[in-house]
């Protein structure tokens, strides 16, 4: 794993302290329903709207604490880590944020245009044909950069998880409280930030995951993390190839059930949402939806973390025209 990876435990009060953190530097973003979502799904779907945020994801809240605590405490002039692409785009813009440099390692097969935004928020993109943690490695021992890994760092994880903890408190507040939480799963950091975001609050909370990219499932069934070669799947975004060793800590006694779909139910999903409430998210995000039409019969109101919106204009295209599953 990456040299700075911390080991210590998280808790709730870890998210609430990065809700407090994130005040004004995020965009509080909203939540949506639809009364046709609600009839397939014989529930009322709550989704949140991540696509919206800085950097398009979720994940320019992790980065957000991560990088700013960093910076804030004045112990680097740079940061690295390694990511699928979200990640490194809000590593990217976090890092710019507070004068710090930027290297960001993405796999060969990264989407370009989230290559492009991370090279646009002026970071040093460097291309991984093996293991990036390998590269991500080499760069903290060349430059001493702190990791700021996707998975597991603590702050990230935190920090992914104000997103859910913002969907809870929305639905507490219009008096329609959740008894269902979904969230997408890649390396777990997410699912993670969740889990601790609904500790305690009554919430089935569930990970979805694509049929050979179902590291989480495999894991927690083991008791142990099981890497798997990850297949191919539209949801690009949640490939990696192990669930994070921090993540898997929260999950594993934290009675997450893991939802696994395929390409058909995600690409299904991914038209909903455009057709219903007039978004564009990536497939990473609409698997949540896919997810949530598979258990939301069984609970009265169902939380939906629709996790980004980096999506390549072709694939909007084949998508829409049914011919990308």
């Amino acid at each position: 794993m990456p040299p700075t990876v911390t080991e210590r435990e998280l808790n709730q009060a870890d998210v609430a302290d990065a809700a407090r953190y994130l005040a004004g530097r995020i965009v509080p973003t909203p939540v949506l329903g639809s009364p046709e979502l609600d009839g397939l799904a014989g529930a009322r779907l709550l989704l949140k709207a991540e696509n919206l945020q800085h950097s398009g994801s979720y994940k320019m809240r992790g980065a957000t604490v991560a990088v700013g605590r960093l910076a804030d405490a004045g112990r680097a002039a740079g940061v690295v880590c390694q990511s699928t692409g979200n990640h490194a785009a809000a590593v990217a813009q976090a890092a710019r944020r507070h004068g710090l440099a930027a290297v960001v390692v993405l796999p060969a097969d990264a989407p370009p245009g989230k290559v492009a935004r991370a090279a646009a928020a002026g970071a040093c993109v460097l291309r991984a044909e093996g293991d990036p943690h390998e590269v991500v490695r080499q760069v903290h021992a060349d430059t001493g950069y702190p990791v700021i890994d996707a998975y597991d760092h603590p702050d990230v994880v935190a920090g992914q998880g104000t997103a859910a903890l913002e969907l809870i408190e929305a639905a507490e507040a219009a008096g329609t409280p959740l008894d269902a939480l979904v969230v997408p799963v890649g390396g777990g950091g997410g699912a993670a930030g969740a889990v601790l975001a609904a500790t305690g609050r009554g919430i089935d909370v569930y990970g979805v995951e694509p049929y050979g990219c179902d590291s989480l499932a495999r894991s927690l069934a083991a008791g142990h993390r099981v890497p798997v070669t990850p297949a191919a799947t539209l949801a690009d975004g949640l490939r990696p190839a192990c669930v994070g060793a921090l993540p898997f800590r929260v999950l594993r006694d934290s009675g997450i059930d893991p939802v696994r779909v395929g390409d058909d139910a995600i690409a299904h999903a991914f038209r909903l949402i455009v057709t219903h409430l007039k978004l564009v998210v990536e497939p990473s995000g609409a698997a949540a939806l896919a997810g949530a039409l598979r258990v939301a019969d069984s609970h009265r109101t169902v939380g939906v973390l629709l996790t980004g919106g980096n999506v390549e204009a072709d694939l909007v295209g084949r998508l829409m025209e049914g011919s990308a599953a």
